[in-house]
């Protein structure tokens, strides 16, 4: 099997594992309503940990972020080139965006985008986390964490290994496109700032 077919196959792969929405599926197991109609309507950990607290967030963040690292860990395993990990990768992310097992409305695939990255190396990974974490306490908005984070992810990955700029810069561009809405209501003051508070029912702001 040639290099070209793996890569095709490794695509398709990982939309379809990044077609399954974790946030629906755990909010659905715990009992918990649905994250698509409740909260911000955003099927993503921050809209888990308004709508069921943090246990059920983890669980989301945790299945999101390997839905994004496995595929591109298995493409690094096969010897494919950093062109082929970017599609992968990629792939992952716009199946979480758009899940063919849930009607094509999915969240803004950062938890998978950032899972996507994390096998380049642990301290890419903690760098990550990190400068999101510091972003969420400073600001209290989840999407500027999300933007920050992903802005400087190609900064991180140019100091700890050039090699694969180039997917992560494919990543990050996704990842600030997917929150241009997010921009728009952060200009004037109507963006959902992260909490612990039982979902509000506004299904119709699509915050991250």
């Amino acid at each position: 099997m040639n290099t070209v077919t793996v890569t095709i196959l490794m695509i398709i792969t990982a939309y379809l594992a990044g077609s399954i929405s974790s946030a629906v599926l755990v909010c659905k197991i715990r009992g918990l309503s649905d994250p698509r109609t409740s909260g911000s309507g955003n099927p993503g950990a921050t809209n888990v940990l308004r709508i069921g607290g943090v246990s059920s967030a983890a669980m989301v963040l945790f299945f999101d972020m390997a839905k994004g690292a496995l595929p591109s860990y298995l493409g690094y395993l096969m010897g494919l080139d950093a062109v082929s990990l970017g599609l992968i990768a990629v792939s992952a992310c716009l199946g979480h965006i758009f899940p063919i097992f849930f009607g094509f409305k999915g969240g803004k695939g950062v938890a998978t985008a950032f899972g996507a990255m994390a096998p380049i190396g642990g301290v890419l990974a903690l760098c990550l986390i990190l400068t999101w974490m510091v972003f969420v306490l400073l600001t209290r908005y989840s999407s500027v964490a999300a933007m920050a984070t992903a802005t400087l992810a190609p900064l991180y990955t140019w100091w700890l290994d050039e090699r694969f700029i180039l997917p992560v810069a494919m990543l990050s561009t996704l990842i600030l496109i997917r929150h241009k809405d997010n921009i728009g209501r952060l200009r004037i003051g109507k963006e959902s700032k992260v909490s612990r508070k039982n979902a509000i029912k506004k299904p119709n702001t699509k915050s991250h």
